[in-house]
């Protein structure tokens, strides 16, 4: 009976922060322009490559052209077929293709958790929860849920632009070495790697608390090392066993990074 209390106990914690982060994230301006933004990128990217493709530029100095490159498929700004994937891993390809992309958005789910975990401690929002009825473990855990959904939100939302850009800009929709399922399970796979993000974020945000500068600051040179990782796992030709991938890496960081949040949080000063 006791552990059954304990755990309807915690059940009923979790669903409480559960709740008031939902209605925090999902409430605020800076959700909905951070959407918008999403909704808007590739339509830019996409009709200004196209514009821009075939012109030639020349280095005042050395006299050495160059040439631009764009799309050549819509589907392009979401990723690459797994072979020209990891040839671009290994050769440090800096085509724009390979630069201007989806994955770009892991750096936004940066900034997302960044200004999301920085207004707690601000605003003394943090130090009130602790005090009054939320453990650390229920804040690391909602606050990860909460900042996965809100992310993986974005990268629909870019996927939407995707395809209003490639309509817009004239670019072909064929698929070539991939069908629409990949494209699903490349979706799929890439909204299933948010939870590693958001929990490294997290974690950095955490030792940054109410330092906003500091918390995105660490959060982009950790995403940094792990930017090039990303497209290699979620090709646009994903499988099921991409998908798998993603589900195991984010649920081992989800557990291994969330403790160290959660530690974190237990030793250091809320302030």
């Amino acid at each position: 009976m006791e552990k059954k209390f304990q755990h309807n106990r915690f059940g009923k914690r979790l669903g409480s922060m559960l709740a008031v982060d939902f209605h925090r994230m999902f409430k605020t301006p800076l959700f909905y322009i951070m959407a918008g933004i999403c909704l808007g990128v590739p339509v830019l990217i996409l009709v200004m490559a196209t514009m821009m493709d075939g012109s030639v530029s020349v280095n005042p100095n050395t006299g050495v052209e160059t040439v631009v490159e764009a799309f050549d498929s819509t589907w392009q700004i979401i990723g690459t077929v797994s072979n020209e994937s990891i040839d671009e891993g290994v050769s440090m390809d800096m085509s724009m293709a390979s630069m201007l992309n989806i994955n770009m958005l892991y750096f936004a789910v940066a900034v997302l958790v960044s200004i999301f975990v920085s207004d707690d401690f601000r605003s003394g929002y943090a130090k009130n929860l602790f005090t009054v009825r939320a453990k650390k473990t229920d804040y690391v855990i909602s606050k990860t849920i909460v900042g996965s959904i809100g992310s993986a939100f974005m990268i629909i939302t870019f996927f939407v632009g995707t395809v209003i850009g490639g309509g817009v800009s004239g670019l072909p929709f064929e698929m070539i070495g991939f069908t629409a399922a990949n494209l699903v399970m490349c979706l799929l796979s890439k909204i299933l790697l948010v939870p590693i993000f958001v929990s490294i974020y997290l974690c950095m945000s955490v030792i940054g608390k109410q330092k906003l500068w500091m918390s995105m600051l660490l959060s982009f040179m950790v995403g940094m090392f792990l930017f090039n990782v990303a497209p290699m796992v979620s090709p646009l030709n994903a499988t099921l066993m991409n998908v798998l991938l993603c589900i195991i890496g984010s649920v081992l960081f989800s557990i291994g990074m969330g403790s160290i949040s959660n530690l974190l949080l237990k030793k250091r000063d809320i302030l």
